[in-house]
């Protein structure tokens, strides 16, 4: 444990990292198969226990813990992979004049990602926020649209995913992650306020907007589907602590179809849909699994409460996250952890063939303390 990581070396932080990734690299490909009892669960055909997702770190608490988090991760191997080949704030870095991912999300730094987004990040801070946007006006769409999209099969966009599909994603159940994925992509080329008015005063320019990134992500679901990911992860983050940030029937009226067409790519390739969107997003849980998600995540406890979801959807849909980041991780008791995985187990897994990831409620960020993530662990692993 390093108290005092922040001020670290950039090399230092690197060494941690890529020791922290070879050391878990290594104990989940010793673990042995999962894979076929996880989907078993997944898809609500039963299974002896639900499947864990505990190693959801920021990099901030890898570099926090090193060697502790690695080793609790170690002695506790998950059964769902999530796979990120580049971080989604920097995204692939072409050769000769790469973002140093640790140097940006550790110290004070600017970049602009593939797309032209400018982000952001702030020392101390955890994370990234977009600065600035590349589609400042709408008259700008069309040259954009044709010149400016990343290509999807950019040469070594998905490299990163390689070395776990290859050494062991025969054996364990990995998610390729799409953090990104449309409404946060427009967040990230118009700004969020400016996409919100969009709805409103731009239908025809949003649509368009919408279709492209569609076209994008379907052409990226396929180079997943190709090397060998058994499920994709497509974020979106709908739901204030309180509600939908839209309404229902805009909602419907711009993303449903969208959304329909993605999934659908995702099933024809063999693969599972699990789709994240924070907050209170009851209201499209029923359009979700209309449209055929295999699992939810991160249900979000305070916005939604575990039980009501395990009542109303439990059976009709798998679900993941559940463990509440925004308070118990980090301020309560390892016994008041342990208590939350095992209720939450209770309500969205048990009684429905296990089909519940247990997990975070969203990226594990380092003001948690170790003891609560090793409650986490032993909780989810029925001790």
């Amino acid at each position: 444990m390093t108290p005092d990581y922040p001020n670290l070396s950039i090399e230092e932080m690197e060494q941690i990292v890529r020791r922290f990734n070879q050391r878990v690299g290594q104990a989940s490909a010793a673990q042995g198969p999962t894979k076929a009892w996880v989907k078993k669960a997944l898809h609500r055909r039963g299974a002896d226990r639900c499947p864990t997702r505990c190693n959801r770190p920021s990099l901030d608490l890898i570099i926090r813990y090193g060697d502790a988090l690695a080793d609790l991760y170690c002695q506790y191997p998950d059964d769902v992979i999530g796979i990120h080949p580049y971080d989604c704030f920097i995204g692939p870095q072409p050769k000769d004049r790469p973002v140093n991912t640790v140097h940006a999300l550790m110290r004070d730094a600017q970049w602009t990602d593939e797309w032209g987004t400018t982000w952001g990040h702030a020392y101390g801070g955890v994370g990234a926020t977009h600065l600035a946007h590349p589609i400042q006006d709408w008259s700008q769409l069309d040259e954009y649209i044709q010149n400016r999209i990343p290509n999807p099969r950019l040469p070594g966009r998905l490299d990163g995913a390689l070395p776990i599909l290859q050494g062991y994603g025969k054996d364990k159940y990995c998610v390729g992650m799409m953090v990104l994925a449309i409404l946060e992509r427009m967040n990230c080329l118009r700004g969020t306020e400016n996409v919100l008015m969009d709805f409103y005063t731009n239908e025809k320019e949003v649509q368009r907007l919408i279709e492209a990134l569609t076209e994008h992500l379907l052409e990226i679901i396929r180079y997943w589907a190709e090397i060998g990911a058994d499920a994709v992860y497509l974020g979106d983050d709908w739901g204030s602590q309180n509600s939908l940030m839209v309404s229902l029937p805009m909602w419907r009226k711009f993303f449903k179809k969208p959304y329909q067409t993605l999934f659908d790519e995702v099933h024809r390739m063999g693969m599972d849909v699990l789709f994240h969107s924070c907050g209170n997003v009851i209201e499209i849980i029923p359009d979700l699994i209309e449209l055929g998600a295999d699992i939810l995540d991160p249900i979000q406890p305070g916005p939604l409460d575990p039980r009501e979801i395990g009542k109303r959807f439990g059976g009709q849909i798998a679900f993941s996250g559940g463990i509440d980041l925004q308070h118990l991780l980090p301020q309560g008791t390892p016994q008041q952890v342990k208590d939350q995985v095992r209720r939450t187990i209770d309500c969205l897994g048990a009684p429905y063939g296990h089909a519940y990831i247990v997990a975070a409620a969203n990226a594990i960020t380092p003001d948690v303390p170790l003891e609560n993530l090793q409650a986490l662990c032993e909780a989810s692993h029925g001790k």
